[in-house]
């Protein structure tokens, strides 16, 4: 099931049913925002079955693997560019159940430089019936020829009804729904992984707690919890929380600014947070930037 999406479903959908295909698809916008899952509903209407819970021949997923180079050592993965010549080898033999070959590169901008050269290759020359689709949360990381041979299909926060509406579907109290909808701020993604876990959840509200306590110390206890979290395995996560975090705070600043409890925060001071906070995350996921200089940078503005 698709939770929101209509106008990019319904794109999709026409361009399936008009046998209007481009060869590649650029899925765009945060993460978990349901790119992927929409990716997979629109293969399967095309296929004509259900491809997310068993494989298929005609389907390939390529997605982001630990480097044997000096980076495996970080801890950062990449698509490399033996992914992609096995993906241009797969996709040039007949299609054996399907009316045309499909693959999703997930987190595309995970491609390094060798790997984008080859696959532009393929967008240069198609070979066969394949469909592309590209999914990624950074597009500009990605080579503008690749982009330009790409339909873009751009997406965006869900409205937070409509994840209250399918958390109400899944027997989920009307309270709880709407506290689940309020911290997902518009990722379904985010939303389902609190139902089907419930410890992310607390662990969101732990974050948070000690986000706030944080920004009200000395520079030196902040530069210390920077260090500290620098070497943890989920700094990704912990920085999407404290992005949702200030972007509640600036909307709910926006419909009511008097409330004491964000009066300390004025409009340009959660502009420059947000803005450094998306910065750092950016050098975390696509570049070998130290950690803890990226996040020390960033307690600078908290």
């Amino acid at each position: 099931m698709v939770i929101g999406h209509q106008k990019q479903w319904q794109f999709l959908k026409q361009s399936a049913e008009l046998g209007r295909l481009a060869h590649a698809y650029l899925f765009s916008g945060q993460e978990k925002l349901g790119k992927r899952k929409v990716a997979l509903e629109w293969i399967s209407l095309l296929f004509g079955q259900d491809i997310s819970k068993k494989l298929h021949p005609d389907f390939i997923s390529i997605e982001p693997q630990a480097s044997p180079s000096a980076q495996a050592s970080t801890g950062k993965k990449e698509i490399q560019i033996s992914q992609i010549r096995e993906l241009i080898l797969k996709l040039s033999l007949r299609p054996y159940l399907a009316p045309i070959k499909s693959a999703i590169i997930d987190q595309a901008h995970q491609m390094n430089e060798e790997a984008q050269n080859c696959f532009l290759k393929t967008l240069e020359e198609p070979k066969g019936q394949a469909l592309l689709i590209l999914i990624t949360d950074w597009p500009e990381t990605l080579f503008p020829t690749i982009r330009s041979r790409c339909e873009m299909v751009k997406f965006y926060p869900v409205p937070k009804l409509e994840i209250e509406n399918y958390l109400a579907d899944q027997d989920i109290s009307k309270e709880k729904a709407k506290e689940i909808a309020k911290l997902s701020l518009g990722r379904p993604g985010i939303a389902i992984d609190f139902i089907s876990n419930p410890q992310k959840l607390e662990n969101q509200k732990k974050i948070i707690k000690e986000l706030i306590e944080i920004s009200n110390l000395p520079l030196a206890n902040r530069f210390q919890y920077a260090k500290e979290i620098s070497r943890s395995g989920n700094l990704r996560e912990i920085l999407e929380i404290w992005l949702n975090y200030f972007r509640n705070i600036f909307i709910e600043k926006c419909s009511s600014p008097d409330d004491e409890q964000i009066k300390e925060y004025s409009f340009s001071k959660l502009k420059n947070i947000l803005k450094q906070i998306q910065n750092t995350n950016f050098l975390i996921s696509t570049t070998n930037v130290n950690p803890r200089l990226a996040l020390e940078i960033l307690m600078l503005e908290l």
